[in-house]
């Protein structure tokens, strides 16, 4: 019997050695003391003190400001598709002048000459216009005439004559826009605006408009 009992009291001392060495090699878990925490004390209770990170909550814009907010973004769209042609429009009128007035045109000539600008004007710039919705030709209307200081009126009419002009005026008319529409800083403050922002930015061209077409017509 006390064999037994020898041979089974040492395995028993063997495993409780085997959990006493490992308890011994594991560190103790203390408190970290790196950090502080702020409390307070409200009777027998102790309560961490912490700023939470600020959430902002937003209610939904009244209708009138919706509104607002949809017009604006529809104008600066279109101030931005169709302020590059208006600066184009502007080079195109100054080098057209300036070439029939130092030439001497015949009447015929500066007609032949007129005529081949526009077909190259077409070429270049004719899908890019076709794509413009009517709202945003309404605009390329009143930001040619800030550009050049002419309704397209009458720079129809120097170009092509009056009867031109007065065809062109009428499919307008029929479009809901008018051709003889001048612009007025002040009445159209918001397309100023628009413009002053791009015009401050140095890369408010299109790039594909700046180095084929901007540096050719100014």
């Amino acid at each position: 019997m006390k064999f037994l009992e020898r041979h089974v009291t040492i395995p028993v001392l063997l495993i409780c050695g085997v959990f006493t060495l490992a308890n011994a090699q594991t560190p103790a878990m203390h408190p970290d003391s790196s950090q502080i925490y702020f409390t307070i004390v409200q009777g027998k209770d102790t309560l961490i003190w912490a700023v939470l990170p600020e959430v902002d909550v937003y209610a939904d814009a009244p209708p009138r400001l919706q509104k607002r907010v949809r017009e604006w973004n529809r104008l600066v769209n279109a101030v931005y598709a169709t302020y590059p042609y208006a600066r184009i429009a502007a080079g195109v009128l100054n080098q057209v002048d300036g070439h029939i007035d130092s030439a001497h045109y015949s009447r015929r000539e500066r007609k032949e000459y007129i005529k081949t600008k526009e077909q190259e004007l077409k070429q270049e710039f004719g899908p890019g216009i076709e794509d413009l919705s009517i709202y945003q030709g309404k605009v390329l209307i009143k930001l040619i005439y800030r550009e050049t200081g002419t309704d397209c009126y009458d720079i129809i009419k120097e170009m092509k004559g009056g009867f031109n002009a007065r065809i062109w005026q009428t499919v307008a008319f029929v479009f809901g826009s008018n051709l003889k529409t001048g612009y007025n800083k002040e009445e159209d403050a918001d397309i100023e605006s628009i413009v002053q922002q791009l015009e401050s930015n140095p890369y408010y061209y299109d790039a594909l408009y700046y180095s084929r077409y901007y540096r050719k017509y100014n």
